[in-house]
């Protein structure tokens, strides 16, 4: 009986090198993809945070690899910050970064506690914020029933006449309880009513027509000044 011969076919050494280099390339250029670090951060809608702040919370201060960076650790670390409502983080071309950012603005100092009240109405120690900003200080009780509308109030206040205003008083009298009175960096005065508090952000238009002229504006009923100086 004669034997059955099984030919062996001869490896391909070369053929091997080839597909084995071609898999390191393949590799070596997945690795580099991946790797790839972001090239650019793009920051929008802050007002009163700089881009230090947002780089360190967010934990891209070193321009970590872009495809493995996780968007939403990072917006759960920029939501963790008191000075953040919302965080949206997106990727875009070209390796780019872009945070959109809603703050959530200090309106003023509470004076019998020394905390900031924001307009979420979350508080943080004034020792513990941050010199970004200037907000004036609360300096005395605004009743429970009356907090909630002041919150309101001060929220639509620009934030370049909130930086304006020195210190806030809760002022009722006889014929109107929802009255407070305003004290000015530039030395004037401004009664407000809770119902009117968007009329402070006219305060720049009316100065200009004071003359430099000191005294005191009445927002709360009617819009006239009485000069003190």
């Amino acid at each position: 009986m004669k034997k059955k011969i099984v030919k062996r076919r001869k490896l391909k050494v070369f053929s091997l090198l080839i597909i084995i280099l071609i898999l390191i390339v393949i590799s070596f250029g997945i690795y580099f993809f991946i790797s790839t670090p972001i090239k650019n951060i793009i920051i929008k809608n802050t007002t009163y945070l700089n881009d230090d702040y947002i780089l360190n919370t967010a934990g891209v201060i070193n321009y970590p690899e872009f495809y493995t960076l996780r968007t939403s650790l990072v917006e759960k670390k920029l939501e963790s910050s008191t000075y953040i409502k919302n965080a949206e983080v997106k990727r875009k071309f070209y390796n780019t970064l872009v945070i959109d950012i809603t703050e959530n603005r200090p309106l003023y100092i509470n004076n019998s506690d020394n905390y900031i009240v924001f307009e979420n109405k979350s508080k943080i120690a004034s020792s513990e914020c941050l010199d970004l900003f200037r907000i004036p200080r609360l300096m005395n009780y605004v009743p429970d029933d009356k907090y909630e509308m002041f919150i309101k109030g001060m929220s639509i206040i620009k934030q370049d006449i909130l930086g304006k205003i020195s210190d806030i008083e809760y002022v009722p009298n006889d014929y109107d309880k929802d009255r407070f009175l305003l004290y000015m960096d530039d030395g004037n005065m401004v009664y407000l009513t809770l119902t009117k508090f968007e009329r402070i952000n006219y305060y720049n238009d009316v100065l200009a027509q004071l003359e430099n002229h000191k005294g005191i504006l009445y927002f709360d009923s009617g819009n006239h000044f009485e000069i003190k100086e």
